[in-house]
């Protein structure tokens, strides 16, 4: 048979080759001529061979979560088949199964490092815009201190190695002219950090400003925003976040922390195919990266864990749990191994209080969150309306100049109070410990009874002495600057985190709180409300308690957080016996805070800045149907669409100039639109440009074919067919004309869609895209339907 075959064969060669020479439009391809003759050679089914590009995604649109999954099962499929080969492909498979892990573990080092290194650049040029430690010019105010065998009980904050500039300059420590010295420094060191702030990031990587946790949230949840997460802005945003908290300005390192996680995250995933090659798969990592990030921000791993699970992920599989918490693990140890708080601890405000809590205090404890519920709605309201101001003014053309000022005004208002002038992490510190025998604060200046005979960590209320009454009038100016302030400050373009401000704002009020309830204990224990549980000379409220619970209630309120929140703050501060207050003071403020509005800050400022974020929590409650939605209207134009056998190649490159939509339905014909499937604009455009560059018999007659047969070429000299099989979606999710809007919503949220088609009978009728469904909510909210602005 193959003998008698083979003449036959070599017959067709000759004809083809001959035919081929007579026809202009055509050539060899290179294919055997069996292949030629069956129509399966490299012209017809090139896609059968994987090719760069195909299966990627646009800047600026939303991943298939579908099918993502779908390709990752596949990979899985084929490496485990390959594993039963050889012992090489077996080892093969066991790395690829291990390098989730190998990610996790570079994650954590390197974002524990980049931690360690922030915390310890911000102390020691923080206290650089005061003065300079001369035995060690790299020495923060605290480490020069330490070094010193000259510090005394008495001016333990003072030491002859560490002068501020005025003595250093004048030779005088004390007196008007070394004040105003000071006080002109002061406020020139905090313009000149924040304008090579500003400068840096305007110029190298203008995505490193702000706090980066509302496009995070953005990004897992499908979005593509090229860029953000690349190597220039994790440098710049590392570099100018060390300015931006020196300067003073109210705005913290946290929030910025797990932007520059997720960009650690995004740099180890080009390492491995296994995730540089799966939005979905990359998307797993960048959730566990957050909770790295917010791991080494507070010293918090279980509750950076619980914040990416409650507030930033999308979709979090149980897999990626286990992950999220070894990587925060890992960051935390990281940051511990280079301690640089001094204090052998990991926690970043360590409290350690000796008085229990009582039932009656849980009153001042729930006002404290209805405080911190109307913060968070005066600081949303207040941010998004300046925010929307500073896009629509003439203020947004000048960020530079925005900065200045803004930095200009907080350092002259700030230097004069000293517990605005030292850093917030500093005045929280202060706020939330426990009046000792040993602390030198203003605020615990207590008048102390010379008959008092009990133990040194036991010291019971006393009357305030008049540093107390000082400090509590210089903490009430502060917490109206800092109310006042923050608002302005949130949003520039530097980065800028919100835990660190809207805690020292409930910091501040809650210590207020404190020494109130603590003196109205001390003159009137006989009152009922304190009788049962406040003697005469017990320690019986404690106002650091009450700073603590304040933080927690305004974090709370403007981020809407409840159980990651409480658990961040008990491992912030190591207070495990005051969960109840804290859980009181956060869920008092969610819901004072969700009586005004369901949004936290993070999920206003997404919709401030139009990224199509459909958010799990938000509930559609609305009467409408499928086609009251979808695409096209009866005054638009007809749905632009593919036939499965009768489009050629110009009809489609016309199709894709002409219109910008992410892809296009592909039906039987025109006159019956049953649907066949679904295909991407990306991955036509890469096919067919591939295909005219590798192949030689495309050319802009050739049929476009989706069919699963083979077209055969009707005559010589007609140009070769392009068959496109292989990228046509042969499952696009669909749904009836009258699927309730409720479903169809719903259906979007949890599978992850892109869109979907609506179809009645088989027949394609129309599209609904995320964006699509946005606008709907948006109107049906009586909003901007067109506020969503990317597609």
């Amino acid at each position: 048979l193959t003998v008698s075959l083979h003449p036959y064969l070599l017959t067709m060669t000759i004809n083809k080759n001959r035919i081929l020479s007579l026809c202009p439009g055509a050539s060899s391809t290179g294919a055997t001529p069996s292949e030629e003759m069956n129509g399966t050679g490299n012209l017809m089914d090139f896609l059968d061979e994987p090719f760069p590009d195909v299966g990627t995604y646009e800047d600026f649109h939303t991943i298939d979560w579908l099918r993502e999954k779908s390709r990752d099962t596949d990979r899985h499929r084929k490496i485990s088949i390959k594993s039963k080969e050889s012992y090489w492909e077996l080892i093969k498979s066991l790395l690829d199964a291990w390098s989730g892990w190998v990610v996790m573990l570079l994650i954590g080092m390197l974002t524990g490092t980049l931690a360690g290194v922030i915390d310890l650049a911000v102390d020691w040029m923080t206290d650089l815009k005061e003065g300079v430690c001369l035995s060690a010019l790299y020495y923060s105010r605290e480490q020069c201190c330490w070094t010193s065998n000259e510090t005394t009980f008495d001016d333990r904050d003072k030491c002859p190695q560490w002068q501020k500039w005025a003595e250093l300059m004048t030779g005088h420590s004390e007196g008007p002219g070394a004040y105003v010295l000071n006080y002109f420094l002061y406020v020139l060191w905090a313009l000149l950090f924040s304008f090579l702030a500003v400068s840096l990031v305007r110029v190298f990587a203008p995505y490193a400003c702000g706090s980066g946790i509302p496009e995070i949230k953005t990004i897992l949840s499908g979005f593509i925003i090229r860029g953000y997460l690349g190597k220039w802005t994790l440098l710049i945003k590392t570099v100018t976040l060390v300015l931006a908290v020196s300067s003073g300005l109210s705005l913290g390192k946290e929030g910025p922390l797990v932007h520059v996680a997720c960009c650690c995250g995004n740099l180890f995933c080009s390492l491995f195919s296994k995730y540089s090659k799966n939005e979905g798969k990359r998307r797993e990592v960048l959730s566990a990266a957050a909770a790295a990030g917010v791991s080494v921000a507070f010293g918090a791993p279980i509750g950076g864990v619980l914040f990416s699970l409650e507030e930033v992920s999308y979709y979090f599989p149980l897999k990626t749990l286990w992950r999220s918490f070894f990587a925060a693990l890992v960051a935390a140890f990281t940051l511990r191994a280079i301690n640089p708080f001094g204090n052998s601890r990991l926690v970043l405000f360590y409290v350690e209080y000796h008085t229990p809590w009582y039932m009656a205090e849980l009153v001042p404890f729930i006002l404290l969150g209805v405080f911190g519920g109307l913060w968070g709605t005066l600081f949303i309201r207040g941010n998004i309306a300046w925010c929307r101001r500073r896009k629509t003014t003439l203020l947004g053309k000048y960020p530079v100049l925005e900065v200045i000022v803004i930095t200009g005004i907080t350092a002259v208002l700030a230097f004069p109070n000293p517990y605005t002038r030292r850093s917030t992490s500093e005045l929280i510190s202060e706020l939330f410990n426990d009046c000792g025998a040993l602390e030198s604060s203003q605020l615990c200046d207590y008048v102390n009874n010379p008959n008092m005979s009990r133990p040194v960590d036991d010291i019971p209320d006393r009357p305030a002495g008049p540093g107390v009454y000082s400090a509590l009038w210089q903490l009430a100016l502060a917490l109206i600057f800092k109310i006042v302030i923050t608002i302005f400050t949130f949003g520039m373009k530097i980065p800028s985190g919100l835990f660190i401000p809207s805690m020292a704002v409930g910091a501040i009020a809650g210590r207020i709180v404190g020494i109130a309830v603590e003196q109205m204990a001390y003159h009137h224990h006989d009152w009922i409300i304190f009788k049962n549980w406040c003697r005469p000379g017990a320690d019986c409220v404690t106002p650091g308690l009450y700073a603590m619970v304040g933080a927690a209630a305004c974090l709370g309120g403007v981020t809407r957080m409840t159980v990651s929140l409480v658990v961040i703050m008990f491992e912030l501060t190591g207070g495990l016996e005051y969960i109840v207050p804290l859980m009181a003071a956060a869920v008092t403020s969610k819901w004072v805070a969700d009586a005004f509005g369901k949004e936290g800050i993070y999920e206003s400022h997404i919709q401030l800045n139009g990224y199509p974020y459909l958010d799990v929590r938000d509930e559609f409650t609305h009467r409408t149907l499928a086609t009251d939605v979808m695409r096209p209207r009866r005054s638009e134009p007809p749905l632009a669409v593919l036939t499965q056998d009768s489009t050629t190649v110009e009809d489609v490159e016309t199709l894709i100039k002409d219109t910008d939509y992410n892809g296009f339905p592909v039906v039987v014909s025109r006159e019956s639109e049953r649907l066949i499937g679904f295909v991407q604009r990306r991955e036509l455009t890469v096919a067919i440009k591939t295909a005219r560059q590798k192949q030689d018999g495309v050319v802009s007659s050739s049929v476009v074919y989706f069919t699963e047969d083979n077209p055969q070429v009707a005559e010589a000299c007609d140009p070769q067919p392009l068959k496109l099989r292989r990228i046509l979606n042969l499952s696009p999710f669909t749904v009836t004309d009258h699927t309730p809007m409720e479903t169809v919503v719903d259906i979007f949220r949890k599978l992850g869609l892109r869109q979907c088609l609506v179809t009645r009978s088989g027949r394609l009728l129309g599209i609904i895209t995320k964006k699509d469904v946005l606008r709907h909510m948006a109107q049906m909210m009586n909003q901007d339907p067109e506020s969503i602005m990317f597609n």
